[in-house]
């Protein structure tokens, strides 16, 4: 088997194409199979990770196959997001075996985000290979795969420094908002969403201790929830339109595949506010405020990808904890590429065992008729070994007469190594 990784992330697309070929969690699982029957993947597997940064396809197959799959793979993709294959091989990239390892094992520990080190992304992967698994498309290649870029994961959060020097998003969203206003604790900010993005933006922001806290969620139930933790209030997300004026900053992070915050409902609210400024972070992919909206004066409309450019690096202690990282992940790498080096013996071994089980079945019938027939049972032993010893050389050694010259040498070598294998003992030393 071979592995493949295909995808498009923050370097190489941008936000607006990487919101069209985003996947929400509960269209992961009908999105693989139908990956899998359009292609005909039977006894292929797949898993498909999908984040604000990245939209990846990880594929496992016979090594033929794989490549075959690539174009069709590519165009399945581009249609998912309603724009052309050509227009979509420009931004994205194709890895596969021994790279594609090393890619996975970077996205997991954090080295391929936005934020380096950013933490969520390894619980995103932990969910994308649970949504394969109950889709029927996770096997164990890519089981392998995402185990050990687990495994190396926390290998690097453990043993490095790799996510103590950068800002996390919800922190440069604090940190942009305090440049705006003077006083954090004389806004009020409105979190729209109930997921684990905001709620990360909303104990940076009540670690302010604003004037006013509050959620706005489709479900009532949830957003009330999240709204508890912070004493804040909740609102539905119907209320949003005639609500929105009433605050200062707007983070927003749903999962929708529309806008929920349009030009018209901003322009009213800056009205009502006599065009008092306000602060919005859009967080999600697909966007969640028309980008139109930061075209108004009084409007401060941040992205995940203008947030991206506030994390900063701590120089040396830094590089420092990347080159430990990679350390770790060129010895992940290595180990699974020798896994899949010996996964490629398993057809040749298990053809071996059936042959070996038949042998010695047929020997076995034989030994049981001479028995049988009374035949002295020291003699049924030396036929039964004489018998098991025939077949197991008889191939060998036809392919030793048939050969000649070179590949006689080469082949004698080769035989001798499998069938003369003999531990050399030193005289006098360990062993005797």
């Amino acid at each position: 088997m071979s592995v493949l990784a295909l995808g498009l992330n923050h370097t190489t697309a941008p936000l607006d194409l990487r919101g069209r070929l985003a996947f929400a969690p509960e269209q992961l699982s009908s999105a693989l199979r139908g990956l899998r029957s359009r292609l005909q993947l039977q006894a292929s597997e797949a898993a498909l990770v999908s984040t604000c940064n990245r939209t990846e396809l990880y594929v496992a197959a016979a090594p033929n196959a794989l490549r075959e799959m690539v174009h069709p793979t590519l165009d399945w993709l581009a249609e998912q997001g309603g724009v052309s294959g050509s227009h979509l091989q420009g931004h994205t990239y194709v890895m596969e075996d021994g790279a594609a390892a090393r890619h996975a094992f970077r996205v997991a520990a954090g080295l391929d985000s936005m934020v380096l080190g950013e933490p969520q992304i390894l619980g995103q992967m932990k969910q994308a290979v649970r949504l394969a698994d109950e889709a029927g498309t996770l096997g164990t290649t890519l089981h392998q795969l995402f185990q050990r870029s687990f495994s190396v994961a926390k290998e690097v959060r453990s043993s490095t420094e790799i996510g103590a020097h950068s800002i996390s998003m919800a922190a440069a969203a604090v940190r942009l908002a305090g440049q705006l206003f003077e006083d954090l604790q004389d806004i009020q900010v409105l979190f729209v969403g109930a997921g684990e993005m905001i709620e990360l933006v909303a104990t940076h922001f009540a670690a302010r201790t604003p004037k006013a806290l509050a959620v706005a969620n489709r479900t009532l139930e949830r957003g009330e929830r999240l709204a508890s933790r912070f004493g804040a209030q909740a609102l539905r997300l119907s209320d949003l339109p005639s609500r929105l004026h009433e605050f200062d900053a707007v983070v927003s992070c749903t999962a929708s595949t529309l806008p929920i915050i349009g030009l018209g409902a901003v322009e009213r609210a800056l009205k009502a506010r006599r065009h008092r400024p306000m602060f919005m972070v859009d967080l999600a992919v697909p966007r969640d405020i028309e980008p139109e909206v930061a075209k108004l004066r009084d409007v401060y409309l941040y992205t995940v990808d203008d947030l991206s450019e506030l994390v900063q690096s701590a120089g040396e202690k830094r590089q420092a904890a990347v080159e430990q990282a990679e350390a770790i992940i060129d010895a992940g790498v290595k180990s699974f590429s020798h896994w899949l080096d010996q996964r490629a013996a398993v057809p040749l071994i298990q053809a071996l065992n059936r042959q070996a089980e038949d042998w010695s079945t047929l020997e076995l019938q034989r030994a049981r008729r001479l028995l049988a027939r009374g035949e002295p049972v020291d003699a049924v032993l030396e036929a039964l070994s004489r018998g098991l010893t025939n077949k197991m050389l008889h191939g060998t050694l036809a392919e030793l007469h048939a050969a000649d010259g070179a590949e006689r040498e080469q082949l004698a070598q080769t035989v001798s190594r499998l069938f003369l294998r003999q531990s050399t003992r030193a005289p006098g030393g360990e062993g005797r």
